[in-house]
C-alpha cells in the first residue's frame, strides 16, 4: 500500500459524501503504520455546525476497527471541487491525536507530500497534557 493507492481510495470514498448543501465533495483514505487503509467522506447535515468531514469519519472507523492499529501513517484527502485539499483545523487535531506523519494531496501535477508537523506546527497533543 502507498500514497497513490491512499489516493485512488480517497478519490473512490469521495464521490459517496453527502453534501446537498455546498455541494463540496471530499474523501479521505487513512492508512496505518500497521497496514490498513480505512476511507470516509463529508457528511453534511442541514444544521450546518453538525456537518462532520471526510478525514475525522475515516479517523471514526480506524478507532473503531482496531484498537491495536491507530498509528497514522499517512492521510490522502481528495476533493473534485478544489485541488489541493487540506484538512481543516479540527481534522488536522484529530489527525494529530493519532500521530499523523504525513499528509498527501493532490494538483494539477499530481500528488503532493507533506510532514504533517508543516501543516500543524508546534501542535498540542496526548503528551501535553
Amino acid at each position: 500500500m502507498d500514497r497513490q493507492d491512499a489516493m485512488a481510495a480517497a478519490r473512490s470514498a469521495a464521490s459517496n459524501a453527502y453534501a446537498p448543501y455546498s455541494n463540496f465533495h471530499v474523501g479521505a483514505a487513512i492508512l496505518t503504520e500497521g497496514g490498513r487503509l480505512y476511507t470516509g467522506c463529508n457528511v453534511e447535515n442541514a444544521s450546518y455546525g453538525l456537518a462532520i468531514c471526510a478525514e475525522r469519519n475515516a479517523a471514526a472507523a480506524m478507532a473503531l476497527s482496531n484498537p491495536d492499529d491507530r498509528n497514522i501513517r499517512l492521510v490522502a484527502v481528495h476533493s473534485p471541487n478544489a485541488a489541493p485539499c487540506f484538512p481543516c483545523g479540527a481534522c488536522r487535531q484529530v489527525l494529530r491525536e493519532f500521530g499523523c506523519k504525513e499528509v498527501v494531496v493532490e494538483d494539477e501535477d499530481g500528488l503532493r507530500s507533506y510532514p504533517f508537523d508543516e501543516i500543524l506546527p508546534n501542535s498540542f497533543g496526548p503528551e501535553s497534557l
